[in-house]
């Protein structure tokens, strides 16, 4: 059993709902500050999503005291609220294991627990998936049956949930929606929905109808949701409750830890930090290279400055893309539109229609929400939007739900589309000056999470030659074509190899491929072996097989190195990447072994 220091009286004997069953309501106050505290003990060290689950403390234990789950069907929007459900549904003693290798997911997980009855990550899919549960249920002529989504504020304005609303509110199906109202995101909430939902919580006269009760549901509150006679009072009134049910809920994101409510962007997930005090500790990298978020946006307001046609956005991300930058610099030409990445990719489409310039930063894994709007709004009408994706590649603790592995290959088999990854962060800068100049199709910009490589990346601008790669390395015997960052790693091995013997490629672009350089590669080199932090199925290694199948190369042998056709777990980038075979030492063993 992993404690700590905490002193533990209640909540070391409970481990399952049913534990949490046997106690009086008086003694849930006390069982909360247990819990709240055995969160803060453990991330403080172990890192991870901290002020979203210290906001629904009382919540997650009314919720479990009231309902019989998992009979009764429990599904978190997102799930970065979700730890005190999983320390109260039987993962107590492993949570020290949270978001590492070979531990508990940070997310719910169906195949972590029958009590995560559905898997989530992304933004806004709860209300849909306890809809589908509830009307399976009535299908079974199971009346008794419970269904709960609990759903931020930021979370219900994306344009799924209310895909969700609008149904269930003609589905008659029992299920009950508790929105987690705490004005905040990751960043603070945006959009005329958060002023509605404010002037609610306020107890103004509204001169329209209730918005939840005009979709067929019926709601009650708002109320305080860190008050737990009131929360359970309520939800046994709505357990007996028949039809759409919408219970608004007000919490404090990073509840209980006085740091965490002042700042709460930065204790969303603050890292190493002192438990008692709340001080995080900074770690000490303070001279190493910049991240590549802020190489890009420091260098899009250095941009902005001399191209009043360059317009910011980004769907709720402005401190993780540090689109921030330019938010603060150009409030009128930068936007955060809210977790709303198909709205983000054809607004966008819409300024490009009229001379703009507009930059869309958006994570690579979120970017697969707006797919159809990348083509159909975008790529179909050969609009010069430029897609800056962030957090491509493996990106870590998060895990499978955010990985941003597919991009390379869903986007390059789109027409009109050029696909380009840097090297480093001078090439990302240099790419993003090019842009401006002026491009006549969509780009999209994929660049990985975390520091670059060069400590002086702040050089004058060059234009990048689109669809040219470049020879990093000559060598004689074999020939290493690589895409993006991950290229970094050959560079790290070119004194390793046998001198001569293996040449490098930074191809830089997967569409358009240089193919004169690949004709090149192919005329002169027998082994050939493709590196990517892509999936291998469809991505750049897929794209060089097509060349060669297309051109007749049928005497060279190609090698794809690349993420597996799999979902990748959580832990550290480095960890995952010796688990799938794409470790420094791991690569350079294939390469000598193809040498060999």
């Amino acid at each position: 059993m992993y404690f700590c220091h905490v002193k533990q009286s209640l909540l070391q004997d409970i481990n399952y709902p049913a534990d949490l069953k046997k106690l009086t309501p008086n003694q849930l106050p006390k069982l909360a500050q247990e819990l709240r505290d055995f969160i803060i003990d453990i991330v403080s060290t172990k890192e991870g999503h901290l002020g979203a689950s210290l906001g629904v403390v009382e919540l997650t234990i009314a919720l479990h005291y009231v309902f019989d789950t998992p009979s009764d069907l429990l599904v978190w929007d997102v799930g970065h609220q979700a730890y005190g459900h999983k320390i109260l549904t039987g993962r107590k003693s492993e949570f020290h294991t949270n978001r590492q290798f070979g531990g508990i997911a940070g997310f719910p997980n169906r195949l972590e627990s029958e009590y995560d009855v559905f898997g989530v990550g992304h933004a806004s899919t709860s209300i849909s998936a306890i809809l589908g549960m509830a009307m399976a249920s009535k299908l079974k002529g199971d009346s008794n049956k419970n269904h709960i989504a609990v759903i931020g504020d930021a979370s219900i304005a994306a344009g799924m949930a209310f895909e969700g609303l609008n149904h269930a509110g003609v589905s008659e199906a029992n299920l009950l929606v508790i929105l987690n109202d705490n004005e905040m995101g990751i960043d603070p909430n945006v959009g005329a929905l958060k002023n509605y939902l404010t002037s609610v919580k306020k107890g103004e006269k509204l001169t329209h109808q209730n918005l939840f009760e005009a979709l067929n549901f019926t709601y009650s509150g708002p109320i305080d949701g860190h008050n737990l006679p009131i929360l359970i009072n309520e939800l046994q009134r709505l357990k007996s409750c028949k039809g759409p049910q919408f219970l608004h809920v007000i919490t404090t994101k990073g509840k209980g830890l006085e740091s965490a409510e002042k700042d709460q962007v930065k204790y969303h997930a603050p890292g190493k930090f002192d438990k008692v005090t709340g001080l995080v500790y900074e770690k000490k990298e303070e001279n190493g290279p910049s991240k590549y978020q802020d190489v890009f946006g420091l260098t899009l307001v250095e941009l902005a400055e001399k191209n009043d046609k360059i317009i910011g956005i980004t769907p709720a991300m402005p401190t993780g893309s540090s689109m921030k930058y330019m938010i603060n610099a150009f409030p009128n030409r930068a936007f955060d539109v809210g977790i709303a990445e198909q709205h983000a990719v054809t607004l966008a489409a819409g300024f490009a229609t009229q001379g703009f310039k507009p930059y869309c930063a958006i994570y690579s894994t979120f970017a697969q929400r707006a797919y159809d709007q990348i083509i159909h709004d975008v790529a179909l009408q050969n609009l010069p939007v430029i897609f800056c994706l962030d957090r491509a590649g493996i990106v870590g603790e998060d895990g499978a739900t955010h990985h941003g592995v597919f991009d390379l290959a869903f986007l390059r088999i789109i027409p009109n589309m050029i696909v380009f990854a840097p090297l480093n962060e001078i090439d990302l800068r240099n790419m993003l000056y090019t842009v401006q100049l002026g491009i006549n199709s969509p780009i999209a910009i994929r660049y990985p999470r975390g520091k670059g490589v060069k400590q002086n990346w702040k050089l004058p601008f060059k234009a990048v030659e689109m669809g040219k790669g470049l020879c990093i390395q000559n060598g004689s015997e074999l020939a290493v074509l690589t895409i993006g960052s991950i290229g970094n790693t050959i560079i790290e091995l070119h004194d390793e190899f046998p001198v001569g013997k293996v040449a490098h490629y930074d191809m830089r672009f997967v569409k358009p491929l240089d193919e004169a350089l690949l004709h090149q590669v192919f005329s002169t080199y027998k082994n050939v072996i493709t590196l990517e932090d892509g999936c291998v199925k469809g991505g750049f290694g897929s794209a060089v097989l097509e060349f060669a199948n297309e051109h007749n190369y049928t005497k060279t042998s190609i090698k794809i190195l690349g993420i597996p056709d799999e979902f990748i777990e959580h832990g550290a980038t480095e960890e995952l990447f010796s688990s799938i075979q794409l470790s420094t030492n791991q690569i350079k063993d294939v390469i000598l072994k193809t040498l060999s």
